[in-house]
């Protein structure tokens, strides 16, 4: 542990950081996620910051955690998931794409349960009891199962 603090001091406040961001920023590219990229920018710009003004360790080190945290705080509630709406909701919900539509029953439902064809996939189906052949409107999803109503 020595000797790596004394490679970072030898190699001077702007390197150490420089090298500091590389790894961070390469550290980005084998964590799935945003992680470390702020991070990696943050020691980049105490670099500039040490480059430019030549201030000490100390605010060295707060210079970077303000920065990264600030990094953090903006990006999160940038790229935040409710503020990138989607003009196709349901990509990845197949089930929801069906609600509204009318299907065909393929095997009765009996017991409350039973199948439907919705193009050429065969959906399992919950409702009021029905012989094969009968149109249903899908009415709703619960988990794989479409949930259907007698047109």
């Amino acid at each position: 542990m020595t000797s790596a603090i004394d490679f970072f001091v030898s190699l001077g406040p702007i390197w150490s950081w420089l090298l500091l961001g590389a790894l961070l920023l390469g550290l980005e590219m084998l964590v799935p996620g945003v992680h470390f990229i702020w991070f990696g920018v943050a020691a980049g710009l105490v670099a500039l910051l040490v480059f430019v003004t030549g201030i000490p360790w100390g605010v060295q080190l707060i210079a970077f955690a303000a920065l990264a945290a600030a990094f953090v705080y903006f990006m999160r509630g940038y790229a935040a998931p409710d503020r990138n709406k989607s003009d196709e909701p349901d990509l990845n919900v197949r089930g929801q794409q069906y609600v509204g539509r009318t299907v065909i029953i393929e095997e009765s439902i009996a017991g409350g349960r039973g199948k439907v064809r919705v193009g050429d996939t065969m959906w399992s189906a919950r409702g009021p009891d029905l012989p094969a052949g009968v149109a249903v409107k899908v009415t709703g999803v619960d988990g794989i199962v479409l949930v259907v109503a007698a047109v």
